[in-house]
């Protein structure tokens, strides 16, 4: 039986995730014993090429030359998870789809005629199939390895479908808003952080994306109860998630 071969591979993004991967350490040195790491440039300049049993994609798609290298990349991998936010909802940078994109450029860039972008930074899945997403920003270093692992076992990861206050019950998490009346995106935000900052008593800011069926309407009115202004509310959906985020409040 030949050994699976693992590509990671990088678009639009900053890398947290992919240093997510390389923080696991002696799971990953493990890891290197059970599958042939073909192309992880953040690791190795080692580049071979494929077919791949499983690409692991960051990022999001931001120019044209992304929109083919993602087509190639999907004829090439048997398995292909996106991982972060940037690559499951267009990352923060896809603040430019609700905005003009040449102001930005004009803005940001001394000879913005030299910058070959696309409108929009759009997700992976808005290009090509993808088997599995692994939400965050950035992504959780345990729901990593367990996908890796039951990919390699032929199994079906064991992907979160419940929200952030799921989490704070299943910790023992006194309920920030109930409590103590802190603004918290916890009952719309997908599960998968474990609830980290709601254990340190502070309200989450949605950077696993909205969950499955988020009652976003029941929510805003919180909100603003706990003090946030219209302006606050709108910034804190308009971050790691702004375009999934915007389209439930949308709904709304």
């Amino acid at each position: 039986m030949s050994t699976p071969t693992l590509a990671v591979w990088k678009f639009a993004s900053c890398d947290g995730c992919q240093l997510t991967l390389l923080d696991c350490q002696d799971e990953l040195l493990t890891l290197a014993d059970q599958v042939r790491i073909a192309t992880f440039a953040e690791a190795s300049s080692t580049m071979i090429g494929g077919p791949y049993d499983v690409s692991l994609v960051e990022g999001s798609i931001t120019t044209a030359a992304d929109e083919r290298r993602i087509h190639e990349i999907r004829e090439q991998s048997g398995v292909l998870v996106t991982i972060g936010a940037c690559a499951t909802a267009g990352g923060v940078q896809a603040l430019r789809n609700l905005a003009d994109i040449e102001e930005f450029t004009s803005v940001v860039y001394a000879r913005p005629e030299y910058i070959d972008t696309l409108a929009t930074s759009t997700p992976i899945a808005a290009h090509v199939e993808v088997d599995y997403q692994l939400q965050g920003c950035p992504i959780d270093r345990g729901q990593l390895l367990d996908t890796l692992a039951a990919l390699l076992v032929g199994r079906k990861p064991r992907l979160p479908a419940k929200t952030v206050c799921t989490e704070c019950k299943n910790r023992g998490v006194t309920c920030v808003v109930v409590a103590d009346g802190i603004p918290c995106l916890g009952p719309v935000t997908h599960a998968g952080c474990g609830a980290l900052c709601p254990s340190f008593h502070r309200g989450c800011y949605g950077c696993f994306g909205p969950a499955a069926t988020p009652n976003t309407a029941a929510l805003l009115p919180v909100l603003r109860r706990d003090g946030m202004s219209d302006d606050a509310v709108d910034r804190v959906f308009s971050t790691f998630n702004v375009t999934t985020f915007a389209a439930e409040r949308d709904d709304t």
